[in-house]
């Protein structure tokens, strides 16, 4: 599937964001951290992804496209905000304790590890999967990692594993 082409007014929104957010965590922290390559070609259901060693932030053309004002005010700055933790800290735990400082005391905003969009318009083949309080679909991609023994999958909420749903097909 094609991404979407992005206006580029929404761009501009967006490196407005970065640099904004970039400037204020400059100033807090009495640095000079360059401004990080911006490419709009993440997949799946990820909004954004944080690329350490290219020093890049990968946005999710559909996801922006769908949320655009809630997408930049949020993803943005999550993104920016590991950047920045790798380039002051080092190496640490991707939302951990250093991640969630650089997120409400330098830049100003709510450190949530996931996103809420609706990811209906994204989403293709998923698989249902269950934990004690909840259904999951994972991707196709995770379904098969789970099935060749290569990955397990545990709730975010109650930290089960995840299961696969059991369907019954009654002809």
């Amino acid at each position: 599937m094609k991404s979407p082409r992005l206006p580029i007014a929404i761009q501009q929104a967006v490196m407005r964001c970065l640099r904004e957010k970039l400037q204020q965590a400059n100033l807090h922290l009495g640095r000079h951290y360059p401004e990080p390559k911006l490419v709009y070609q993440q997949r799946g259901t990820a909004a954004g992804t944080a690329w350490m060693e290219s020093y890049e932030i990968r946005l999710n053309p559909v996801l922006l496209m769908e949320n655009q004002q809630t997408f930049i005010d949020e993803v943005v700055p999550h993104e920016l905000a590991h950047l920045l933790v790798w380039k002051h800290f080092g190496r640490v735990a991707p939302h951990g304790k250093e991640w969630k400082w650089m997120m409400e005391t330098v830049l100003g905003v709510a450190a949530r590890r996931t996103h809420q969009f609706a990811v209906q318009s994204i989403r293709k083949n998923t698989f249902p999967y269950r934990c004690r309080c909840q259904l999951h679909q994972l991707t196709i991609r995770r379904h098969n990692r789970v099935v060749r023994g290569a990955a397990q999958y545990r709730c975010v909420h109650c930290g089960e594993q995840l299961k696969p749903e059991v369907t019954t097909d009654c002809n």
